[in-house]
C-alpha cells in the first residue's frame, strides 16, 4: 500500500546553482546540503510538512530540460498575485501567467534555470 508522496528528486548538471535559485528567487529553505559519493551534491529543500524535495548533482544530466512539461513541481502559496509579482521582480521566465481552474484554485507556471518548469498554486479553500 502506498502511504504518500515521500519526495522528489530533481536533478540537476549543477545541482549547487539550482539550488540557489529555489533558495534566493523561489523563496525555499535549504534544510540539509550533503554529498553522496565523491562528487553527488544533495539538497534537501524545505516544503512543507510530509513530503521533500532534493536536488542532486547527476553525472547523466546535462544542459537544459528538453522536455519540462513532462514533470512540473506545483508549490503551494497562500497570496498567489502577491508571489507571482516577485517572481517578475526577480525576472524568472514565466510560462504562462495566472489563471484559474474551476473548483481546484489559481495556477502560474515558471521556469527554473535548468529550463524544468514549476507553478506557484493558490488551491481553493475547502468549503466545510
Amino acid at each position: 500500500m502506498i502511504k504518500g508522496l515521500e519526495a522528489v528528486l530533481l536533478n540537476s548538471q549543477n545541482a549547487k546553482k539550482l539550488a540557489e535559485f529555489y533558495k534566493e528567487v523561489v523563496g525555499l529553505k535549504i534544510k540539509s546540503e550533503y554529498e553522496m559519493g565523491e562528487s553527488q551534491n544533495v539538497y534537501e529543500m524545505e516544503v512543507g510538512s510530509g513530503s521533500a524535495l532534493y536536488i542532486n548533482d547527476h553525472s547523466q544530466v546535462n544542459g537544459e530540460n528538453k522536455e519540462p512539461q513532462r514533470v512540473i513541481i506545483n508549490l503551494e502559496v497562500d497570496d498567489i498575485e502577491k508571489e507571482v509579482a516577485r517572481l517578475d521582480k526577480e525576472d524568472v521566465k514565466k510560462v504562462k501567467d495566472t489563471y484559474h481552474i474551476e473548483g481546484y484554485g489559481m495556477i502560474a507556471t515558471f521556469e527554473d534555470p535548468d529550463g524544468n518548469y514549476f507553478q506557484l498554486v493558490q488551491v481553493k479553500p475547502s468549503e466545510s
